[in-house]
């Protein structure tokens, strides 16, 4: 069995310790970029560390295709899907588990959603929100934990919104997904008693069953109804594609972003002079938070698989291989980003793999962004002198993970 000391980048502890994953990853950039790992209770992977290899495959959607591995799951886990499901090896059937030529038509249902001239018609309704949780953090005295009290819960209050999530059910929306995405974490995972019963995804789909039904019967201006009412080769959208639809825009919807909000905060409390270049030049924002969502990398890795043999960095890679596309290593590359370890709010070009490349582009990049200069600009406008109170502490996760406490104070201006 290889041996190597980088096979604990497939354990979710690591991604607790930035340190230690960060200086592991650098090393494989350095010594072994295409790395065949064998870790224990893990199904054997090639890892992809350096910036130009992860974006070669993922520009081949064709040749490297998300089926049948997506992502990262132990052994135990794998098998207990494929009980469930009865052979299938998944439980879901989102956008990032399609190759085309599904993968382009599913995707052309919300696209349009999101792009950018749908997407500014809600940025008043967003800064109204921004401006609600900022008075949410002045009501509180000086004091607050910014990922429990804001950053967890506002882009999961405009996601919910724009899928058409009623607000008393964001508090069940948001355990289940640190349920899904923290399933290894002690504070997150689902507790024993519930997990006898049911699983998260069946509860999802539950939940959105009965939505979809709503919105047959009383179609909105949501894309709960765009989805619902979808039309895929003339025949209605299938259920487990629905219900895969909604799950997937629910969770990585607001999870993501929550994360790079709350990264990209603690990024500036401990680099005070970048904090004090974006205060005194605002128009930095754009730059501001492209670095913050390449600073904190909140997917951590994609998995692909190629249908054909392939070599790339000396390597060759056979037909049917697992590959796993490892982004913050990508974020973090000497030869793409000049002193890739420092925080810098004008950082320009940044050529940050966080979105992904290509077909599999992330839906949501534009509103995640627009989210983050709405809030930040909001934040940094009425309050000051942000320092931490207390440790930081990070989700046990490894595939989509960030900060699960960031203790701060602060003064209004």
């Amino acid at each position: 069995m290889t041996r190597n000391g980088y096979e604990i980048i497939a354990y979710p502890e690591t991604y607790t310790d930035e340190q230690k994953l960060h200086s592991v990853l650098t090393s494989m950039r350095k010594n072994d970029p295409v790395s065949w790992l064998e870790p224990d209770n893990y199904r054997p992977f090639w890892a992809i560390t350096r910036h130009q290899d992860i974006a070669e495959i993922e520009l081949k959607n064709d040749l490297f295709i998300n089926h049948p591995r997506t992502t990262l799951m132990d052994i135990p886990t794998e098998q207990g899907i494929l009980d469930f499901t009865g052979g299938s090896h998944l439980l879901v059937r989102a956008l990032v588990h399609m190759d085309n030529p599904d993968h382009k038509v599913y995707r052309s249902i919300t696209q349009s959603w999101f792009s950018p001239p749908n997407l500014i018609k809600l940025k008043g309704e967003i800064e109204v929100l921004a401006k609600s949780y900022v008075d949410k953090m002045l009501e509180n005295g000086n004091e607050c934990d910014f990922v429990k009290e804001i950053s967890n819960l506002y882009p999961l209050r405009v996601i919910m919104n724009i899928l058409g999530v009623p607000a008393e059910d964001e508090g069940f929306m948001l355990k289940l997904t640190q349920q899904l995405f923290g399933g290894t974490d002690d504070d997150m995972m689902r507790p024993k008693e519930e997990a006898e019963d049911s699983n998260v995804i069946a509860e999802f789909f539950k939940y959105f069953t009965s939505l979809t039904e709503d919105r047959r019967k009383n179609p909105t201006n949501d894309v709960a109804t765009l989805i619902a009412n979808a039309k895929v080769d003339g025949e209605q959208i299938g259920h487990l594609e629905a219900m895969s639809y909604y799950t997937i825009i629910a969770t990585a919807g607001h999870d993501t972003t929550a994360s790079s909000t709350a990264g990209g905060m603690l990024a500036l409390i401990e680099n005070p002079h970048e904090l004090k270049k974006l205060v005194e030049n605002p128009s930095l924002m754009p730059l501001a938070v492209d670095e913050s969502i390449r600073w904190v990398t909140p997917v951590k890795n994609f998995f692909r698989t190629p249908t054909e043999d392939y070599s790339i960095a000396g390597k060759t890679i056979k037909k049917g291989d697992s590959v796993m596309l490892v982004y913050p290593s990508g974020n973090r590359d000497e030869k793409i980003f000049d002193n890739p370890f420092e925080f810098k709010v004008d950082r320009s070009p940044n050529r940050h793999l966080s979105f992904g490349l290509g077909a599999h582009l992330c839906l949501g990049k534009h509103l995640a962004k627009m989210e983050m200069e709405i809030l930040y600009k909001e934040v940094f406008s009425r309050i000051k002198d942000i320092e931490l109170n207390g440790e930081p502490s990070w989700v046990k996760a490894s595939f989509v993970s960030g900060l699960k406490s960031l203790p701060i104070k602060y003064k209004p201006k």
